[in-house]
């Protein structure tokens, strides 16, 4: 999903599943992605979802096991190694959505974009990836992204300018996955929606 920026704290295979494994052990929800993914689409409608950086895999797989249509995606094949791992039955793609030849074909309800994908791709492909994404929504479709707010990183101005540009409208913002309010902070899950289509006019 878009190429990652290759630096010290983009998180790398196995390590990065053994992370949330470690976290599920001791008793932690980990899954607080899937839980907002699974709630808006019972809001908006809608059973398509295209998990953009998916890595290896743990929102992907969480929510095709609750029943949605669920395609994965990445730009790291050591990660998608690990999720076809885990769930072979499922679809992993190999692709840079920033790349107009991008491997992924369809229209989602909703697109997912977890685990600080849009800070830990290649610094300047940001507006590239946004207009990707928002590409492969179907009309009416939602793309829910969080990341942390970092100097130097990309900025919530940016991200919305970028999803303005993109054809996408703001919905709502919060702190956390679980809708904690947004006043600032370090952190921040944003909706944007496609236009839905417009109502066909009647011939009489």
């Amino acid at each position: 999903m878009g190429t990652r920026w290759q630096n010290a704290d983009a998180p790398r295979g196995d390590d990065y599943d053994a992370r949330w494994r470690t976290l599920s052990a001791s008793g932690q929800s980990v899954h607080g992605e899937a839980d907002l993914a699974e709630s808006v689409l019972r809001e908006h409608g809608g059973t398509r979802v295209l998990d953009a950086g998916c890595g290896t895999g743990r929102v992907a797989i969480e929510l095709a096991e609750r029943g949605f249509s669920v395609v994965g995606v990445d730009a790291d094949p050591a990660m998608l190694d690990t999720a076809r791992a885990k769930a072979p039955h499922l679809e992993w793609v190999l692709a840079d959505l920033s790349a107009p030849e991008a491997g992924v074909a369809g229209e989602f309800d909703l697109i997912v974009a977890a685990g600080n994908v849009m800070i830990f791709l290649e610094p300047g492909t940001e507006a590239q990836v946004v207009a990707g994404l928002a590409g492969h929504l179907a009309p009416g479709g939602l793309l829910v992204s969080g990341f942390s707010l970092r100097p130097h990183r990309l900025s919530l101005a940016d991200y919305d300018r970028f999803a303005t540009a993109a054809g996408l409208e703001p919905m709502a913002r919060w702190s956390t996955w679980d809708r904690a309010e947004f006043t600032g902070g370090d952190y921040a899950v944003s909706v944007h929606r496609r236009a839905p289509r417009p109502p066909e006019r009647s011939s009489r």
